[in-house]
């Protein structure tokens, strides 16, 4: 990819459409993201959360696993791994076992949050708080696991080291940007759900970046939902689907995704909803040409590197004719920003 072009990849939840089981939902990852690799995106991520009957992505690795053994040059990872729940030597075990079946394609994104509710997070590990307090000494953790200067300690991770997976800080607040400012790794931010401090981390890890051995100069992966459709009233369509989702979070009644139906004005009101327009401030809804435009000032604003595509779609053919059609949009995106270039 030439230095100036806009990455773009896919987030995945393997959420479970209403009808559909965990295996076809599974399935149909692995489907989307061999479309993926086929139409020229970077990175497939899957992120890790639990207690929930309709999102099958509880465990990243085996995710990550069951798709690259199954692709052939896409990159595989987490988006995240929220590293309280877990063991930083056992992470590093598992994405350095990873690396060496997959190598070169292996990612690991690492958040701070426990990707569920507070029970959860307890019953996955009892001193949850206490490890989300000390995320930037857990992060040091695995980076020594990963360092092949690690070969002399008493305590070894020894699948991963020297496997050079690179880490990703993950965060949707400004105290994120400070961490993965000061270790000098590349950032995601999930612009996709908050959107509130997404200019402010931004500013903030490019002005405090300091280089490291793993990146010369600040790198950023923002978050965006996106639903394309021939037109920009089938793509409202398919974005309703989502808007039911986000209530249902929003009311602690959660359910398998919903059947898309026509944009009513009731589903309108509800986008005007303070917290809802918040959370979905970032979504480009719309034909090619309404997408391409709100894709171009988003990149304008942001000056991101790179765009992690999320989505609540109920039929999986829908999300891959999205993903088609957006991959053209990026395609047509990069090649402008090209000829700018070099002109």
């Amino acid at each position: 990819m030439k230095k100036e072009e806009i990455a773009y990849s896919m987030l995945d939840l393997a959420l479970v459409s209403q009808g559909s089981t965990i295996k076809q939902t599974l399935n149909n990852s692995l489907a989307l993201a061999k479309e993926a690799e086929a139409l020229g995106y970077t990175r497939y991520w899957f992120a890790e959360h639990h207690n929930s009957p309709y999102i099958g992505s509880n465990v990243p690795p085996l995710l990550i696993g069951y798709v690259a053994e199954n692709t052939h040059t896409i990159r595989l990872g987490s988006g995240g791994i929220m590293l309280p729940n877990h063991s930083p030597l056992v992470v590093a075990e598992q994405f350095g076992t990873l690396a060496h079946l997959y190598p070169g394609r292996i990612d690991l994104g690492l958040g701070r949050a426990p990707g569920t509710d507070t029970d959860t997070a307890q019953a996955i590990r009892s001193d949850f708080m206490r490890a989300a307090q000390s995320f930037p000494q857990e992060i040091a953790k695995i980076q020594h696991y990963f360092s092949g200067a690690n070969s002399n300690s008493k305590v070894r991770a020894a699948i991963a080291e020297g496997t050079g997976v690179p880490l990703y800080i993950l965060g949707s607040s400004t105290d994120s940007a400070h961490l993965a400012a000061a270790k000098g790794l590349p950032y995601a931010f999930a612009s996709h759900f908050a959107s509130t401090h997404l200019l402010q981390a931004l500013d903030i890890y490019r002005e405090e970046f300091q280089t490291s051995e793993f990146l010369e100069t600040p790198y950023i992966i923002a978050g965006v939902n996106v639903f394309v459709a021939d037109t920009d009233e089938e793509a409202e369509r398919l974005f309703t689907t989502m808007i039911r989702m986000f209530v249902g979070v929003l009311t602690g009644k959660t359910q398998a995704l919903q059947p898309a139906t026509e944009m009513t004005d009731d589903l309108k009101d509800i986008l005007k909803h303070p917290a809802v327009q918040q959370m979905l401030k970032y979504s480009f809804v719309g034909n090619k040409e309404t997408v391409k435009t709100l894709v171009k000032n988003f990149i304008t604003q942001t000056q991101v590197n790179e765009l992690i595509l999320a989505s609540a779609t109920y039929a999986p053919e829908d999300r891959i004719k999205s993903t088609r059609l957006f991959a053209d949009v990026m395609m047509e995106i990069n090649e402008e920003k090209s000829k700018v270039t070099h002109s």
